[in-house]
């Protein structure tokens, strides 16, 4: 399974907004051009992600876009979800009916254990830990500068 550059554009974008913390909204110009992405294609993403409740829009001279909930309260998972749908490596784990043979499918399992597996570390990073991560390689890069 392979993210699209919707999910992986998208966790970009919405990371840009959780760096910036929650005081001014951030335009998509701002954004589509510190990420080096379309802001037609990053409109689509937000309209997408204004629609899931993670990102919210003020209108306006001096509005643009702010995250929709605390940082922590957003996950890696919720983001790529809203823009991918279901991070599934097969149908048959996320639509009942999906395969005439699902009852006596040898590989079922595999692509259940893949599905759980995938979508509970998504759904354990937040954006909050992204913060923290990248707050962590600034002070070790700053400390080996010294």
């Amino acid at each position: 399974m392979i993210i699209s550059t919707k999910g992986r554009y998208g966790l970009r974008a919405v990371f840009t907004l959780a760096m910036h913390g929650p005081k001014e909204p951030l335009s998509i110009k701002y954004i589509a051009d510190s990420q080096n992405i379309s802001e037609l294609y990053l409109e689509q993403l937000f309209s997408r992600l204004k629609s899931a409740g993670l990102i919210k829009s003020i209108r306006g001279a001096q509005g643009g876009y702010l995250l929709g909930k605390e940082p922590k309260d957003i996950t890696v998972g919720m983001i790529v979800r809203a823009l991918e749908g279901p991070l599934a490596p097969s149908d048959c784990v996320v639509e009942d009916g999906a395969c005439e043979n699902e009852e006596l499918c040898v590989t079922r399992v595999v692509w259940q254990k893949i599905y759980e597996g995938l979508n509970n570390v998504v759904d354990s990073i937040s954006l909050q830990d992204m913060l923290n991560e990248i707050e962590h390689k600034c002070k070790m890069k700053n400390q080996g500068k010294h």
